[in-house]
Parts: C-alpha cells; sequence; structure tokens
C-alpha cells in the first residue's frame, strides 16, 4: 500500500503537456510583442521586433510540436514524474523563495534577504536564534558592505536603509 508521500502529483503526460503550453503562451506573446514593435525590414534594415519576432516564432514551433507529442504519449500517462512528497519537498523550498522575491521591492534586497536567510534557518536548519540573528543580520550586513560600498552597485533599498539615511 502506498502512502501520501508516495502518490503521484503528476504524470509525465501532464507536465510535459503544461510546460509546452507556457512556453508556447511565452513564445506567442514575444511574437505579438515583437509584430507590435515593428517585425518587418526598414530603409535601415531590420526593425526592433524583427529578430525577435522569428525567434518567438521558433519557440512557438518548438513547443507546439512538443505539446502535440505530449499528447499523443500514451506511456506518459502511466508514468509518474513527480510523487507528493518529492513536491512538498519543492514547495517548502518554492514559496518562501517567492515571497522572498516579492518582499525585495517593499522591504528592499537587505531586509528581506535577512529574513529570507532567518527563515530557512529557523524552518529547515532549527537553529536557535543565537545563531539565526547574527548569522543572517551578518550575511546581508557583508553584502551591503561589499555592493554598495566597495563595488558601489546600488542594489534595491526599502524603508529601514531609508530610515537609516543608507539610501
Amino acid at each position: 500500500m502506498k502512502n501520501d508521500n508516495d502518490r503521484s502529483a503528476g504524470s509525465v503526460k501532464t507536465i510535459e503537456v503544461w510546460v509546452a503550453a507556457i512556453v508556447l503562451l511565452f513564445g506567442a506573446l514575444v511574437v505579438y510583442d515583437s509584430y507590435r514593435l515593428g517585425a518587418g525590414w526598414g530603409a535601415s534594415g531590420p526593425k526592433t521586433g524583427y529578430f525577435p519576432f522569428y525567434i518567438g516564432l521558433l519557440v512557438c514551433i518548438s513547443s507546439a510540436v512538443n505539446l502535440v507529442l505530449a499528447l499523443r504519449n500514451r506511456a506518459g500517462a502511466l508514468k509518474s514524474f513527480v510523487s507528493q512528497g518529492q513536491l512538498k519537498l519543492v514547495m517548502v523550498v518554492l514559496v518562501p523563495t517567492i515571497v522572498y522575491v516579492g518582499l525585495i521591492r517593499y522591504l528592499g534586497l537587505y531586509l528581506a534577504s535577512t529574513l529570507y536567510i532567518a527563515y530557512f534557518m529557523w524552518w529547515l536548519g532549527k537553529y536557535s536564534w543565537v545563531k539565526i540573528v547574527p548569522v543572517s543580520v551578518g550575511v546581508s550586513l557583508a553584502f551591503f558592505l561589499i555592493f554598495e560600498l566597495w563595488f558601489r552597485l546600488p542594489l534595491p533599498k526599502g524603508p529601514l536603509e531609508a530610515a537609516l539615511g543608507l539610501n
């Protein structure tokens, strides 16, 4: 008897169909926007969207072929692409990473990174706050010194840096 962690969360066929469809939509977006910009040949040579248009067209054609092949793949419908247990492990990392990327806009890179490191140390590493605080703050501080002061490369800052006059 299979437990919940061994049950399939998606067949090979299902994943192949979804990936091909998403890539096809991406290619169609590139084709559409390139056409909008001008995908033809102008008096002085190719217009802005000329090369992206044809790249997008190639992406659409290859994705359409993959989609048809995936839809015809009977054997793939029987094979598991990922088990529920494996998918949970991926989501444990993917969801916080998506939240982290979203927080960068509102909190700035350094504060969001501090929280991200602290979360993983607490949730997955099971470290105590005595270790979490100095490591997460120290890493972000080191990156601030390296990028902002030494390389003079400004990265996204948030309200904390503004309050400290570091913007």
